[in-house]
């Protein structure tokens, strides 16, 4: 696709997004701009169904909401809390590290620069630029699966990993896009531009489309 194009794709996929359906950060993200929440619903939400994130989320905030209160509640009650999310025994010890890391480091206040998020075990490329972008309207991309996948599909990118794919973007994506381009990519991934046969015959932006790797589609 040439590079200008991302202009109308964005363009039409704001047009298409139905709230209801946006993923479970950017939701607490609506409703509040609390770092901690969103820090401890994005730590929940890896490799995790968005309503297993959600539901997991109330849980553990209904044990407390502070780094301090959440280091004393036992791990295994946090893992109790969060389970069925994935590895939820671990990341019930990332929270507890996580939180430790907080208090110790930055005065039980969540960083709002990527350095400092990532400098934290537990902490990865997409958890930080989530935190940053969602948490404190700072620029950012945040990159999983969905963002790796159909950047390279339209043939906006040509990437093998979802970190590649950030510091492309972040070479070529329009600044105004990089916020809301996680949430887009995520709605569309998971409606149309699906990981197995997407459904190519709906796609609002096909006509932009270089459907790279794309064998069998509906």
């Amino acid at each position: 696709m040439k590079d200008e194009n991302i202009r109308p794709i964005v363009r039409i996929l704001k047009k298409e997004l139905d709230l209801g359906e946006m993923p479970i950060v950017s939701h607490l993200a609506e409703s509040e701009r609390d770092p901690f929440v969103i820090l401890m619903s994005t730590l929940l939400s890896l490799r995790t169904k968005d309503e297993v994130t959600a539901e997991a989320t109330d849980r553990l905030l209904a044990l407390a909401v502070t780094p301090e209160a959440m280091l004393k509640v036992p791990q295994s009650k946090i893992a109790e809390a969060i389970y069925p999310v994935g590895f939820y025994r671990n990341k019930a010890k990332t929270i507890h590290h996580v939180c430790r890391e907080l208090i110790e480091r930055f005065g039980s206040k969540v960083p709002d620069n990527l350095d400092d998020l990532l400098s934290i075990k537990g902490v990865g490329r997409k958890t930080a630029n989530l935190v940053i972008t969602l948490a404190y309207g700072k620029d950012g991309i945040c990159v999983d699966t969905h963002v790796h996948r159909i950047s390279n599909r339209l043939g906006y990118v040509k990437t093998k990993t979802p970190d590649e794919t950030e510091m492309a973007l972040r070479g070529k994506l329009p600044r105004p896009y990089w916020i809301m381009y996680n949430t887009l990519l995520v709605f569309f991934g998971r409606k149309i531009c699906r990981p197995v046969s997407p459904v190519c015959s709906a796609c609002p932006v096909s006509r932009y489309c270089d459907r790279v790797g794309v064998t069998v589609s509906r």
